[in-house]
């Protein structure tokens, strides 16, 4: 495992690239990060996921591991000798499963319907998203973490869209520390730690890219 090539192929904004960064970090792996032009993808990325043409893509001693879920699970199974991300037991393994795949059908298209979207539809997404996350909170209840006292699988798949917070936020005006206050005290507790703290982009430059993104897509 020493002399394995990583590479980590990935965009900045994106949340999804994000995770895998995290799962890295959390194991102490090192990688090669090579930035993404979505507008122009490298012929590296369309080799390595020929079928979705997407990032992020982990590349390990040459073999591509695509969808940033399978990502992170490949990451805590080839590095599972430290700081595992999943339980260990099969049930409480199933729930991470399923409240990460939660996550990943709701918040990111929920959110981007907040900020790509104007009127009524901005107004319906809105309410759709602060609905969703206040199922995250109550899933959360009073724990540290989703898995319980240890920061973990859920965690590292969720919170990257802090990181657009401001963005949904802006927009939409409404503010998630007050529609969901227990949610934000987690954000905090997992932005203490270096793996996410030093991933996650700072919120304005992120409100910055969706305006670019707005104006791209022509929503005025």
């Amino acid at each position: 495992m020493a002399n394995d090539e990583i590479v980590l192929l990935d965009t900045w904004a994106s949340s999804f690239g994000m995770r895998a960064r995290i799962a890295l970090a959390e194991k102490g792996i090192n990688y090669d990060y090579q930035e993404e032009n979505l507008a122009d993808k490298s012929p590296l990325l369309l080799k390595m996921n020929p079928v979705h043409k997407k990032i992020p893509v982990l590349i390990h001693n040459g073999k591509p591991v695509c969808e940033s879920l399978i990502i992170v699970q490949y990451i805590d199974e080839v590095w599972h000798d430290k700081s595992p991300l999943l339980p260990s037991d099969p049930y409480r393994r199933a729930q991470a499963r399923f409240w990460a795949d939660y996550v990943d059908k709701k918040i990111y298209d929920c959110g981007r319907r907040v900020y790509m979207n104007k009127g009524d539809d901005q107004e319906r997404a809105k309410v759709e998203l602060i609905e969703c996350l206040k199922v995250l909170e109550s899933e959360l209840g009073d724990k540290p973490y989703f898995g319980g006292e240890k920061f973990g699988f859920v965690d590292i798949v969720f919170v990257p869209n802090y990181s657009w917070f401001h963005t949904y936020e802006t927009f939409g005006k409404f503010s998630v520390e007050e529609e969901c206050p227990q949610l934000m005290a987690w954000v905090k507790r997992c932005m203490e730690k270096e793996s996410v703290s030093r991933t996650l982009p700072d919120p304005q430059k992120v409100y910055d890219f969706s305006l670019v993104l707005r104006e791209k897509f022509g929503v005025e």
